[in-house]
Order: structure tokens, then sequence, then C-alpha cells
């Protein structure tokens, strides 16, 4: 048996609820096994579990670790090149259309081998867990065929396998439509339903299906066809909702039963108001807004006083948001949207893990879950968004192992 004691610390947040009580000051952490045993005051676990071996935190804040619910972290090549133009003032949509956005990564990935795609996705997930990331919904959808589908979710199985970051994979062939198809839009919809969908649930590759709905993309009766066949073969319904323009997507997320509706930076009052009386998750990705140059961001404070359960998410991405940090999302949660810091890290643990539907206690730090924890080297935890791309990090735990730095 291992037993641990993290003691000395300033601040241990337990996430176990929205916000009240779940600052614990001047206490210890017993994990025993890989499993949160409990946090008390340093005296009483260390009587409980006199041989356990002490952790000095002394002077630091004691989280979980982050859940990050949206990413689409197994990407080829980066797109500077686009962030270029768009710097120069030309929107993403257009961009789009002219072959670039999700469609170039769509080329690239295509020419990739699935071994390529672990290789490269080793990194990347590696850059999440330094940021202190402990589990990462990961998507699909930059192969928008079956074969290249199939290979995307099969190299981010394989990461899974290997990496100390928990994924869940997200089938996304509904992404975009791919050039081959666009103008064949209902074609390539009957293939995603007839084709792609049951090879995807077949191998089991996918706990999720996700599609983009937005004007220009999926529109609201192509979306429900392809998450309704999603349900049929055991996929678990999310959106990419609202993002850049308001279409209802949020309304249709909770009339679906969805796990999660996610960007919402153009929702409407009737989205919050159907989030707030659901238990769809509204996941919130300020850094895409921020990539982009839109002064626009989802309304989160609205949504949080409304009563909606409210995730944070990077959306690592090569088009819209390449960055792994959620330390970054949480300063724009509490710069440009309103959240108190608090809220921002309950959002990017429990609030993740709740989007992910997640329920052994992952993103908390309460007696029986993962002990998934991050130490950061700071006394108080509002500095963790505060201190605006410099969170410093002491260590990361996965299930009770140190996996940063290096054992």
């Amino acid at each position: 048996m291992t037993t641990l004691l993290f003691r000395g610390a300033r601040e241990i947040l337990t996430c176990t609820a929205d916000t009240a009580d779940i600052v614990m000051r001047d206490a210890a952490l017993l994990v025993v096994d890989g499993i949160v045993h409990g946090v008390d005051t340093f005296d009483a676990l260390s009587a409980e579990a006199p041989a356990a071996a002490e952790i000095d935190c002394t002077d630091c804040v004691i989280t979980p670790g982050f859940v990050d619910s949206h990413t689409h972290a197994v990407f080829g090549g980066w797109r500077a090149a686009e962030y270029a133009m768009r710097s120069r003032g030309m929107p993403y949509m257009e961009i789009a259309h002219r072959g670039g956005g999700i469609n170039a990564s769509v080329r690239d990935i295509r020419m990739r081998s699935e071994e390529e795609l672990v290789e490269l996705g080793r990194t990347r997930i590696n850059a999440m867990l330094s940021c202190g990331t402990t589990t990462a919904e990961v998507k699909s959808g930059y192969g928008l065929d079956t074969e290249n589908e199939l290979k995307q979710l099969r190299a981010i199985r394989s990461l899974q396998q290997e990496t100390p970051v928990d994924l869940v994979p997200t089938f996304m062939g509904a992404h975009e439509f791919p050039q081959e198809y666009r103008d064949r839009r209902g074609a390539y919809i009957d293939l995603i339903v007839n084709e792609m969908i049951p090879a995807v649930a077949g191998e089991k590759l996918a706990v999720f299906c996700d599609v983009f709905m937005e004007p220009g993309v999926f529109t609201a009766a192509q979306t429900r066809r392809v998450l309704e066949a999603g349900v049929r073969h055991g996929l678990v319904p999310k959106l990419h909702a609202d993002e850049l323009e308001n279409s209802g997507a949020a309304e249709l997320a909770v009339e679906l039963g969805a796990a999660s509706a996610d960007h919402l930076g153009a929702i409407s009052e009737a989205g919050i108001a159907a989030l707030a009386q659901s238990a769809t998750v509204a996941t919130l990705l300020p850094a895409t807004l921020l990539f982009l140059g839109r002064n626009r961001y989802a309304p989160a404070r609205r949504l949080i006083d409304a009563g909606a359960t409210i995730a944070l998410a990077t959306d690592f991405n090569p088009g819209s948001s390449p960055t792994a940090s959620m330390p970054l999302v949480m300063t724009l949660a509490c710069s440009q949207m309103g959240m108190d810091p608090l809220e921002a890290i309950v959002a990017a643990t429990v609030g993740g893990a709740r989007a992910l539907r997640l329920t052994d206690g992952t993103g908390t730090l309460a007696p029986g879950a993962p002990a998934d924890l991050a130490v950061w080297d700071i006394p108080d935890h509002r500095e963790l968004p505060y201190r605006f791309g410099a969170a410093p990090l002491r260590g990361v735990w996965k299930r009770g192992q140190r996996v940063r730095p290096s054992l």
C-alpha cells in the first residue's frame, strides 16, 4: 500500500461544490493507493497514517488536476500562416472558404500515418499535463472520411494507453464538410450516419458525438440527424453551439439531452434560460474568441446567475486556439467574462468533469476520488488566474503518482 501525506499547504481546494466551503486553509491531504483518503489537519492525518511518505507543500496551493473538456489536441501541423492572415483582418470564415481552416488540417491529417499522429499527439498531451491538466476530452474531426476519422480516433486511443492524462474520445465527423462533399452535403450526412458512426461504435472508439452547428456549416436539421444517429449507437451528444452567430444550438443541445453545449459566444437569452433549466453543461472557451480577435465573449456571468453549470476548456487546436494552458483560460474567464477566480477554478475542474459525465470524483479532492492533483507554488488560489501566463506549477500527481516533473 502506497500512502502519501501532502503537508504544509496554505490552501487545499476540494472543488466538491460550486464555491462554498471548498477552500481548506492550513490543511493536509492524505492519499492511499492513488485515491484521496481525506483532507484534514496535519496532526489528524499523520496520526491516522504515521508511516505515510510526506510531500512538502509549504506555502503552496493544492487543486484537483484540471479537466479540459473540449480539445482537438490530436492534429498534424500548426497553421501559423492563417494567423498572419487573420492578423491582417481576414475573417476566419473567409479563410475557411478559401480552403484554409479545418479543411487545411484535414488535408494534413490524411497524409499522415496513425503513428505520426501518436508521436505528435504525445508532445501536445504532455504540454497539457505541464499546465496541470490530468483529464482531457479529445475530438476527431480532422479526417472527415471514414478511414481518417477512425485513424484519428485510434491515435487518441493509443495515447490514452501510454500517457498519464486520461483521454476521453469524441467522434466529430461533423466538424466541417470536406471539399469533396462541398456541393453534396446531404450525401456527406448520409456517410456520417450510415458508415462513420456505426464504424466508430463498432470499435468502441468514442464516448461522445459532436457537431459544429453554425450558420454556413451544419444546420439544425443536419445536426439533429447526426446526433440522433449517435445516440442510437450509444454515443452521447455534444454540440459546438452558437460560437460566432446564434443559431438556436444551445436550445437544441438541451432538447437532445447533450452532455454539454460548447463555445456560446453568441448565445441568446432563450439559450441561457434553456441551459439554466437543464443538466447540459455550458462549456466556455474564451481562448478561442481571444485568438480570433472577437470582442464579444460568452456571457458567463449571466449563465452562472441564471443557474447554468459552467465548465472552462482550452479548445486546444491548430487553427483557433493553439494553447494547452488552462491557467490562461481561467485568466480570460476572470478578466473578460466576469468570473471570480474561485468560480474559474471550479469550472476548470469539477465543471469539466460534469461536462464529460465523469462520476468517480474526477475534478475534486473528495474522499474516494482519484488522486489527480496539482501543487502550485503560490500561497493564494487567486494567484492562479492573476499570475497571467506564468502560473508556477510545482508538481502534478496522477492517481497518486508524480508525473510532473517526471520521476
